[in-house]
């Protein structure tokens, strides 16, 4: 069982935050963070949300203490972020990609989640040290050793790295994935794709155990959930291989035909489908 580990003074780094954003909000606006414009709108209400016993249990494994602070990196619209805070944490969150952050905004509501305009490129000293650090479907677009490099000297003793996911696996229920993959797969946007799609990819297991982080534990959660036609669209459009941005036009359309295709596979509009939701915990072996 890891240790829990005090939390220091927020309030000493919110000056050094506020520069900090306000130097990168032009840099981050660039690049890779831009392929995300266009599908913050659509993230929240297509991509399966963690469950909250997850959630909980990573929680409890890594000995997060009531108001530790903790880290989402890559936040998105804040889905890690908002279920630590109400767990009691001291959460900051941050994303290369401003549009992602104002809908993490309107969605984080009157809690205390504070948000920044970074990347992985900033992590330093001027966020201060952190409990726990988490990032859910993130990992695989950053420098992923570096982050971990840079991440030792932020982590507390004691301190994890989280990497969140899920996948559907070869069940019964999701039998319509091939099809809707199929559909997707007449409307990828031009430009290079997913980072883990390669034949040379290699599995953040094997990245983290050649870090700092090098004691691995996995945990997941199994559930079958009912899904409609419309999320799965919204689904799609949430991905940065299909962002509307880059789809233009042909948005219309894709909509129409993964609409179409899956009604063979729907009850009333809705779509069972079974989601494994995992977390990859990683500590420094001497914390075990």
């Amino acid at each position: 069982m890891l240790h829990p580990s005090g939390g220091e003074n927020v309030a000493s780094n919110c000056g050094a935050l506020r520069t900090l954003g306000e130097q990168n909000m032009a840099a981050t606006d660039s690049g890779e963070a831009r392929r995300f414009r266009s599908t913050a709108v659509h993230y929240l209400a297509g991509r399966p949300p963690y469950p909250s016993r997850l959630i909980a249990r990573v929680a409890v494994l890594t000995g997060l203490p009531r108001g530790g602070r903790v880290l989402d990196l890559g936040c998105g619209p804040a889905q890690l972020a908002l279920a630590f805070a109400v767990l009691g944490a001291d959460v900051l969150a941050i994303d290369p990609e401003s549009e992602m952050l104002r809908v993490a905004r309107e969605s984080a509501g009157g809690t205390t989640v504070r948000f920044l305009h970074a990347s992985s490129a900033d992590l330093g000293p001027a966020l201060g040290h952190f409990d726990l650090v988490v990032m859910g479907r993130s990992f695989h677009w950053m420098d992923r050793a570096e982050t971990l490099r840079r991440l030792d000297a932020l982590i507390q003793p004691g301190g994890a790295v989280v990497l969140f996911g899920d996948r559907h696996p070869a069940v019964p229920d999701n039998a319509w994935r091939a099809a809707w993959r199929d559909v997707l797969g007449g409307f990828r946007a031009p430009g290079p794709g997913h980072p883990g799609e390669g034949p040379d990819w290699v599995r953040h297991e094997a990245v983290l155990l050649d870090s700092a982080f090098a004691c691995v534990d996995s945990v997941a959660v199994i559930e079958r959930r009912q899904v409609s036609v419309a999320t799965l669209v919204t689904r799609a459009l949430s991905q940065s291989t299909h962002n509307p941005d880059s789809l233009g036009a042909r948005v219309a359309a894709l909509e129409a035909e993964v609409t179409q295709t899956l009604e063979s596979f729907a009850v009333e509009g809705m779509i069972t489908e079974v989601v494994e939701s995992y977390a990859l915990i990683a500590t420094r072996p001497e914390a075990v």
